[in-house]
């Protein structure tokens, strides 16, 4: 729950004056606990606190000495694209005794610090609150032992804890998603990507291990990512029987062409009995029953390593300064508490509510309650479980209900990455539900020429991992052709339109909208699904697309600072796509570790620039050797990328040298990023599963057709805050600038601060969304069933 949109606060009036927070990374390692890190040294440093490391883990408590240094500005440059943790991770038993927990307790008492901030696993967590617990005990010791002085034990009463869960696993209740989670998740789809090139030259079956030795998460949403053939996960073993069905399944798909066919097995899979499935029981069992050519890939700790992806820098930085300002805001009453992720969301949720819950899911699988572990997992792993059942497993034809619907499907606008995989989604979806598909090639320059074919569930095997618009896509406007586009409905007797695509899908609907009045062709169910790298589409926080854009952005960024790594001090200037939506250059920015981003929403003068270089300046005189400064391609007609280039080159003359790049369409290309897999497969499937809703409340039995003229009928389907919201595009107008193609309001220019503190800037930091602490809900309503994080 929020706070009042009234409560600001400015560097100057937040204080952490005269308070110490220490910060540690424990348990396994995981992508972007470097940028948590990062994140919470430079808020604490904002707030005017002192920050301490603590360098590998709880050892480094225990141990003391050198373990424990001061941290400044300086100190966490250039680790953001860092994978792994800098300041070391150990396991340590000592910690796990009372004189371990004694010590570490003299050692953070002679530093001063009564703040911790503790980035690791479900274990990690739950030995800081048992420390917490024994705080004043433990500091009665110290005094007994003449350790320290009595007024020691006053001036350090209690110690306060703060969560941030570092776990490629996903394992932890009571968030979305954990850090490291989502770059484990590329490295996975990136050798599966490669594995499906060689398995289709030689008509091979792969079977791939993925870590998750207690949590399947990794395995569910990589064979959703990339449309695997069979999935083994812990949570919920395959019935009695399952063998003989999954090689029916692998054999039938062979037989439909399919040269290929992709295993994917969580370390921790088991059968109803508690029985371990090994990658080697699936590969003998195939080679005997089929005798396919079958090959085994255990990927291992390849999944851990590498650079953290956007998502994980966003996310990691998002909660290293939410636990900053809940470390201030913490009395001696307040309960350690876990940053967490809901949806879009940051939460603050009570530590030992989600350990519980977490060590129930193991509870009841260990007791064979499937099904329940399964809920408690959260309604992110439910909704993708459900999801896989529906795309992957096809009912036999004698099982689809016959509803004699037919539904089409097209893209508009330009390509984004995941659009085939919600084509896929849509498609398979509407097949389950007893629809005819049809798919519309070229967008509506395509539907008015009749470009139009039904399509099977064979037909888009093997797409979710493509990047484009496989069905072709253009940005033709539906007005001009609507006759005739009226035509071609009557001809296929349509009876429900799925758009996906950018603003062009949003003008279409609101178009097609207004030519109800004249042809009752377009009075049928029409939904949106939102689809551009520039995330500039009203009613939605996050369109397909967007994701794949930002890690290209956030790539090329580190390659293009890597350049100048041993020269002579640098600034890059950075020109992103996006149109008049500066989505891409802020959130890229705060992704990239950006010293500034410049866009349209908020405006600027010569001034505000000469400032900038003036502050960058100053930097590169006393730390950083690379600048980097990005662009949003509108953000102003006169102040050009040549133009700051050629500023920042001058004002910097004898400081820093100035390169300039365009990403340009490099940012629309790729493949699609498992984030954008995912979103567009679910966001998709959900939509059909609306449209088919509306299908039977509008139709006319009497007339034997499908009439909806309702405004709510047109809708579009996109990400508000914590769910997924069916939303009529009319309403939706006075959310919307038509002159430059975004929202009014846009929730991600709350984030622009957060970069710039980051950057070192003395900015008003608006906390209106910081979170509040709530509890752990085991069933979340149900308008917020569907996750937008995977």
């Amino acid at each position: 729950m929020a706070q009042p949109d009234s409560k600001k606060i400015f560097f100057e009036n937040l204080s952490g004056a005269g308070k110490a927070i220490a910060v540690l990374t424990s348990g396994g390692d995981a992508q972007g606990m470097n940028a948590a890190v990062r994140a919470v040294v430079r808020m604490g440093l904002y707030v005017g606190a002192k920050v301490y490391f603590i360098h590998e883990g709880y050892q480094g408590m225990v141990d003391g000495g050198e373990n424990i240094r001061e941290a400044t500005w300086e100190s966490v440059s250039s680790m953001l694209q860092v994978g792994g943790t800098v300041i070391g991770s150990a396991r340590c038993k000592e910690f796990r005794t009372h004189e371990g927990r004694l010590k570490a307790a003299h050692n953070l008492v002679r530093h001063g610090i009564t703040n911790l901030c503790v980035i690791g696993g479900d274990g990690s967590l739950t030995g800081a609150n048992l420390f917490r617990e024994e705080w004043s005990g433990l500091l009665g010791e110290l005094v007994e032992q003449g350790l320290i002085e009595a007024s020691a034990v006053q001036k350090y009463s209690a110690l306060h804890i703060v969560g941030m869960v570092g776990s490629i696993d996903n394992d932890f209740c009571g968030t979305d998603m954990t850090i490291g989670t989502d770059s484990a998740l590329h490295r996975i789809i990136e050798v599966v990507d490669a594995i499906m090139t060689t398995a289709q030259s030689h008509q091979r079956t792969f079977v791939l291990e993925v870590m998750g030795r207690h949590c399947g998460y990794l395995a569910l949403v990589s064979a959703l990512a990339c449309g695997a053939d069979w999935v083994l996960i812990p949570e919920m073993p395959p019935e009695d029987g399952w063998e003989e069905k999954m090689c029916q399944k692998l054999s039938a798909n062979r037989a439909g062409m399919k040269r290929l066919n992709i295993i994917i097995v969580a370390e921790g899979a088991i059968d109803h009995n508690n029985k371990p499935i090994t990658t080697d029981y699936i590969k003998n069992l195939v080679v005997k029953c089929l005798g396919f050519d079958t090959r085994v890939t255990i990927l291992g700790h390849v999944q851990r390593g590498g650079t953290p992806s956007a998502f994980d820098r966003i996310l990691a930085s998002r909660m290293g300064v939410e636990a900053v300002l809940a470390l201030l805001e913490t009395t001696a009453n307040t309960p350690a508490c876990v940053v967490s992720l809901y949806g879009n969301q940051s939460v603050r949720l009570p530590l030992m509510e989600c350990v519980q819950m977490t060590q129930e899911v193991q509870k009841a699988m260990d007791e064979k309650r499937f099904e329940e572990a399964v809920k408690l997992r959260g309604r992110s792993f439910e909704n993708n479980l459900k999801t896989y059942k529906l795309l992957a497993h096809r009912k036999p034809e004698s099982e689809l209900p016959t509803s004699n619907f037919n539904v089409a499907v097209l893209n508009v606008g330009a390509p984004a990455a995941g659009m085939n995989a919600a084509v896929r989604s849509a498609v398979r979806v509407g097949i389950s539900e007893g629809h005819k598909m049809f798919a519309v090639s070229d967008g509506f320059e395509g539907f008015y020429k009749g470009q139009i074919k039904e399509f099977k569930w064979a037909d888009v095997g093997g797409w979710t991992g493509q990047g484009g618009s496989l069905l072709g896509t253009k940005r033709t406007l539906p007005a001009k052709h609507v006759d005739k586009i009226a035509e071609q409905m009557r001809k296929h007797n349509i009876n429900a339109l799925l758009i996906i695509g950018g603003f062009e899908a949003f003008l279409s609907l609101l178009e097609l909208l207004t030519a109800r009045g004249k042809y009752d062709e377009f009075c049928v169910p029409m939904v949106m699904v939102p689809a551009t790298v520039s995330n500039n589409v009203p009613g939605s926080d996050l369109s397909v697309g967007a994701d794949t854009a930002l890690n290209a952005i956030t790539t090329t960024c580190d390659r293009i600072k890597q350049s100048a790594s041993g020269t002579k001090r640098r600034v890059f200037i950075i020109e992103t796509m996006g149109g008049y939506c500066g989505y891409l250059a802020s959130v890229g920015g705060l992704a990239a570790g950006a010293d500034a981003a410049y866009i349209y929403e908020e405006p600027f003068d010569i001034r505000d620039l000469q400032a900038n270089v003036e502050h960058l300046t100053e930097k590169m005189k006393t730390s950083i050797q690379r600048g980097l400064v990005l662009r949003n391609e509108n953000c102003n007609d006169n102040y050009t990328t040549d133009f700051i280039y050629q500023l920042y080159s001058e004002e910097g003359r004898g400081v820093f040298d100035c390169r300039k790049n365009v990403l340009g369409h490099m940012q629309q290309g790729g493949a699609p990023s498992p984030f954008d897999r995912n979103f567009g497969t679910k966001i998709s499937a959900k939509a059909m599963q609306w449209i088919s809703k509306k299908l039977v409340e509008a139709f006319r039995q009497d007339e034997g057709r499908v009439f909806a003229n309702t405004e709510d009928s047109c809708c579009l389907l996109g990400m508000r805050r914590r769910a997924l919201v069916f939303q009529p595009v009319v309403q939706l107008k006075e959310e919307t600038d038509f002159v430059h193609r975004i929202p009014k309001e846009q929730w991600w220019l709350k984030l622009r601060p957060l970069m710039k503190i980051l950057a070192k800037y003395k900015t008003s930091y608006d906390i209106s969304d910081a979170g509040q602490l709530e509890h752990v809900v085991r069933n979340r309503p149900k308008e917020s069933d569907a996750s937008v994080a995977m």
